[in-house]
Formats: C-alpha cells, sequence, structure tokens
C-alpha cells in the first residue's frame, strides 16, 4: 500500500549506504510502500466448527497456489521462463507438509480460528529462517512471508494489496520487496528500488538484474529517511542513496547518467568482437554466475563461457540436498545454452558464510579457515561423489570443464582427483557416457597453493585464481571486517608477486590460468593483470565490456612494461598511483 507523504517532515538532505544489488544509476520520485498488516483476532471456535476451519484452510491454500502460477505464467511470458521458476520456492512453501499438519493440528488440540493458529506457525517459521547463519537461507524468509501474505488474504477475504500504477521515473523504498512484488514492477515506469534490509543473492535482486534496474538493498533505515514524493539518486553501483540531492549534484548525477549511457552503447559494440590488444595478443573473456537466470545476461554483455559457476547455490535454497539427476540436468542446460563455449564448474564451496542446515555444520569460531570447500567435499565422499557423477554425465552436452576449491597442496588435489577417477570408473561400468578428456583445475586461493603452485601445476589441466580470499589469506585481513577493510589491498606488492609466480608456474608447465576473484573485474586492475600474462579474465556480466574495452585499447607489449614496472614498486599507494597516470594517458581514467 502507498504510504501518504510525511508532509510535517522537512525534507532534508541525507546520503545512505547499502548493498549494490543491480547495477545503474536512477534519478526519479520516492514511492513508499507500507507492509501488509492483518487484523487478526484470537478467537475460539466449537469442536464442530474445527472442520470448517480446516476446509477454509484448504480453499485458501488452494487459491493461493492458483494466484501464483497465474504469476508465474505471466513472468514466464514477459520475461522468460528461467525468471518464473523464482516462483518454485512459493509453490514450495504451499506444499510443506510440516507447516500444514502443524496449523491443522494446532487448530484440532486448541480449537482457535485458522487465520490466527496460521499467522502463529508462520510467525515461528520466519523466526528460524530469519536467525540461521546462512545469509541465504536467511534471506528465504521473503519467499515465506510472500506466500503467508497471500493466503492469509485469502483465509479473511480480502484481496491481496497490488502496487498502484506507477508515474514516470518512480523509485521504489520498502523495508523488504517479495519476488512477486518485484515482479509485478516489471513496468518502464519504476526504475529503481531500495529496501532496508536483503542481500545480492535474494530473488529481489535476481529480478532487478533481469530487469535491468538499479538497485540498492540493505539500506537500514531508508524507510524511515525517505518520505513519499522525495527525490532520490540511487546509484546501484556502489550502493548509496541520495536524499533530496542539491540541484548541482542532479545535474552532475545526469551528466553521468547521459555520458554511462552513451559509454555503454559504445562498449555494447564490442559484444561480438574478441578481447584482443591492439598488437595482436588474445585473452578469454568470461563471467561468473551464480545462477542459470544469469546466462542472458552474460551473452548480452559479450562474455565468451562462463569462467566461475557457483554450484553451492543450487544446494542452499532448499530444505534436502539435490539429487544427481537434478544436479545433471542444472549443469546440462547452462552446458547447452552457452556452447561452444567453455562452462567451468566449481564443486562444492560450502562452509565460511555458506551452510547448508540440513547437514548440521557445527559452528565454527573462524569459518573461513574451517571445514568448508574441499575440506568438506573430502570428508563427505557420498555428496562430492553424486556432484561429480553429475558434472561428467554433464560434460557431454557442452564444453565443462572442472575445477576444485581451496586446494592447499598437492595431497589434496590428489585426494580429490582419486574420488574423481573412482568416479569415472563406475560411469563405466555402467556405460553412462561422459567427456573422458574433462579439463579438470585448481582454484589458488590460499597462500600454500600459490607458494607450491609449481607443484600442483604439474598434476591438473588449469589454474583459476581466486582474489578474494587469497588476498585476505595474504595479507591476514577479514575483508568484510570494517575495521580493517583498508589493509584490502589487491595492488599489495606480495598479492602482485603471488599473481607472477602462479602465472609464471602455470605457463611453464603448459597449462592455462585464469582469474575469478573479483580483481578480475576491477577496471583498475585489467593493465596489470593483463601484463602478467593472465589468459583468462572472468567476471561478473555487466564488468565484461569494461574490461574488454580496456584490453582493445592496449598493446600487449605495453601491458608487460606497465606489469614489470608495478612489480618494482614497493607501496599500494605507489602502484596506485602509477596505474592512474598510465590510464589517463590513454583515455581510459574516464572509465
Amino acid at each position: 500500500m502507498e504510504r501518504k507523504d510525511r508532509t510535517s517532515r522537512k525534507r532534508t538532505r541525507k546520503v545512505l549506504s547499502g548493498i549494490p544489488a543491480a547495477p545503474g544509476i536512477a534519478i526519479g520520485t520516492a514511492v513508499l510502500l507500507d507492509s501488509e498488516d492483518f487484523d487478526i483476532l484470537y478467537r475460539k471456535v466449537t469442536k464442530e466448527g474445527i472442520a470448517r476451519e480446516i476446509a477454509r484452510f484448504e480453499d485458501a491454500l488452494i487459491k493461493t497456489r492458483s494466484e501464483i502460477l497465474a504469476i508465474q505464467d505471466r513472468i514466464a511470458r514477459e520475461m522468460g521462463a528461467e525468471h518464473a521458476e523464482i516462483f518454485n520456492a512459493h509453490l514450495l512453501v504451499l506444499e510443506d507438509r510440516m507447516l500444514i499438519e502443524e496449523v491443522i493440528t494446532t487448530v484440532e488440540r486448541e480449537q482457535l480460528c485458522i487465520e490466527y493458529v496460521f499467522r502463529k506457525v508462520l510467525e515461528k517459521y520466519i523466526r528460524v529462517f530469519a536467525n540461521m547463519n546462512d545469509e541465504y537461507l536467511k534471506e528465504r524468509t521473503a519467499d515465506i512471508e510472500d506466500v503467508g501474505k497471500r493466503i492469509l488474504s485469502n483465509l479473511l477475504g480480502k484481496e491481496k494489496k497490488t502496487l498502484k500504477k506507477f508515474s514516470e521515473n518512480s523509485i521504489v523504498v520498502a523495508y523488504d520487496l517479495s519476488p512477486s512484488d518485484t515482479a509485478s514492477m516489471h513496468t518502464k515506469n519504476v526504475i529503481s528500488f531500495v529496501t532496508d534490509i536483503g542481500g545480492r543473492t535474494s530473488h529481489t535482486a535476481i529480478i532487478a538484474k533481469a530487469l535491468e534496474i538499479a538497485a540498492v538493498v540493505g539500506a537500514e533505515s531508508a524507510t524511515a529517511n525517505i518520505s513519499h514524493g522525495d527525490t532520490l539518486i540511487v546509484d546501484g553501483d556502489i550502493g548509496k542513496v541520495y536524499i533530496n540531492p542539491s540541484k548541482q549534484a542532479i545535474e552532475d548525477y545526469k551528466k553521468k547518467l547521459q555520458k554511462k549511457h552513451r559509454f555503454e552503447k559504445t562498449l555494447l559494440k564490442l559484444r561480438d568482437l574478441p578481447a584482443e590488444t591492439l598488437d595482436g595478443h588474445a585473452v578469454e573473456l568470461s563471467a561468473n554466475i551464480e545462477f542459470p537466470e544469469e546466462v542472458p545476461s552474460l551473452k548480452a554483455h559479450g562474455a565468451r563461457g562462463i569462467g566461475l559457476y557457483r554450484t553451492e547455490y543450487f544446494y542452499m535454497n532448499r530444505k534436502d540436498l539435490p539429487t544427481e539427476e537434478e544436479q545433471f540436468l542444472a549443469y546440462r542446460k547452462v552446458a547447452e545454452e552457452i556452447k561452444p563455449f567453455p562452462i567451468i564448474i566449481r564443486t562444492l564451496d560450502l562452509g565460511g558464510d555458506k551452510f547448508l542446515s540440513q547437514l548440521e555444520i557445527p559452528k565454527e569460531m573462524n569459518p573461513f579457515l574451517g571445514w568448508r570447500a574441499i575440506r568438506f567435499c573430502l570428508a563427505r565422499p557420498d555428496i562430492f561423489s553424486m556432484q561429480l557423477r553429475a558434472i561428467l554425465r554433464a560434460s557431454v552436452y557442452g564444453n565443462i570443464k572442472m575445477m576444485f576449491p581451496m586446494i592447499s597442496g598437492v595431497h589434496e588435489l590428489r585426494q580429490g582427483m582419486a574420488i574423481l577417477r573412482k568416479t569415472k570408473v563406475e560411469l563405466r561400468k555402467k556405460k553412462v557416457p561422459f567427456n573422458e578428456d574433462m579439463e579438470v583445475g585448481v582454484m589458488i586461493e590460499v597462500p600454500s597453493a600459490a607458494v607450491t603452485c609449481d607443484l600442483l601445476a604439474k598434476e591438473c589441466n588449469f589454474f583459476s585464481i581466486g582474489t578474494n580470499d587469497l588476498i585476505q589469506y595474504a595479507l591476514a585481513v577479514d575483508r568484510v571486517n570494517e575495521k580493517v577493510a583498508y589493509l584490502y589491498e589487491p595492488f599489495h606488492p606480495g598479492v602482485l608477486r603471488f599473481i607472477r609466480n602462479i602465472i609464471e608456474a602455470a605457463h611453464n608447465a603448459g597449462i592455462w590460468v585464469g582469474m575469478c576473484g573479483e580483481m578480475a573485474g576491477e577496471i583498475l586492475y585489467t593493465l596489470v593483470l593483463l601484463g602478467l600474462g593472465l589468459d583468462e579474465f572472468s567476471t561478473s556480466p555487466v564488468n565484461v565490456p569494461y574490461v574488454k574495452h580496456i584490453i582493445r585499447c592496449v598493446s600487449y607489449a605495453k601491458a608487460k612494461e606497465i606489469a614489470a614496472h608495478a612489480l618494482s614498486l614497493s607501496t599500494t599507494q605507489e602502484v596506485e598511483s602509477y596505474i592512474h597516470s598510465e590510464m589517463k594517458k590513454t583515455g581510459l581514467d574516464l572509465l
């Protein structure tokens, strides 16, 4: 429901910080949405009335299912089938036997009206999900709340409140937005949204990216500070929201937006061109994805394959483990969609900040240094082998490669390869086809692996440098700790030497080396990485055109010269200053 304008409050200028959920810049007018509230009274029912209450509940479930299927059908027609699949999670909530049976049992035992009991049970489920350590599962509370509101509306005979027809250049501001609310914004008039809560992996964020509208989530106090009708600037690139900015700030951002649009149109003309330097040195430019829904975006932005497919999110959006068949179909679908280009599937990288509640992994004091990634997989060969079988089976349907995360040394690699060989033997016995020559690589993200990469290079087909972890481990910096975040320095001489040594060791062994960490998509680092001899850059789809542009604007000889000089400098600050000056000389600083 649209909130009334709080005219009694003076419109003040303020800047809020949040999480950049979908890139872009938007300048428009705030439309505040209130959360849905229901007045539900505590009401006893007679024994004879219990059957009637249960029947009302069943009718509400059926009606809600019809509503969700209708939304799913519309989204499939207007946005594509892959985005409609998001609502499968809503349908799963409707079919949750534990929830349904708890509601019915409570009504029978306590003789209370169905809407009161349902809301109490629903609130319990929401609390459980909200208190989970797993951020991805925590964000699934939006799915439960959305379905719950629909069921309550149908129980109470109320029509679900829908978002009003938006005026031009509307920026929606809410405590949270359900996926169905976000999907209903499929209109040219909604140019952005801002929420108090949420994260990058929420379904709402996925839809925002699909709609290609700027979005900032997790802005915490957005609804408390923004009034209906306020002028907003939303910078989805950096996660900033400017409330009632000055005329000069608006003009500056309008110019920035116009310039961005012109430049992006120019960059998209590079979509089908190779990532090749002025003197003919070519590199591969791939995309990182978490969900199959991102494949259209990587194609649109000119990525030539997937350099990192994070498979753990496929495991996390559920109450149970995915079967081998489910995994096989998912990997096959993506491989077929992007062939002949390659897809590199990273094996399960659970642990750290990504947990599965159903596995009852104990909470650790230092989860990023604990039982995670390949360590978890080697300890649970049942889960690991199932995924390997699915990957191998899918390998005949496209150009699939595979890599192990967080390898710390040769022994772990050999253990992983032994399980892979055993899995291949099992498939051969069953006459199940797979690509016998599928490339297997190692993620270099642990300092011990970086130091012994010459040994690892003898026993794998490629390296992929995971800079996010490598940098924090190398510099002893927790990158999510705001007190030491300033020490997270990709241009630190120690980090640059690690990267140089990894690339040299790979090339000396005759294997190629890519990079799938955030550093690969940051344009400030492109010249140095190119000059160090990196063979493949893999980044988020929207960054691909920018990285390609830089590669095509410089000679490989010049990039090598820049990298060599950067390695001779003593501090991060010296390296950054030098790179900025070199980019300015070729006009690349305008990026």
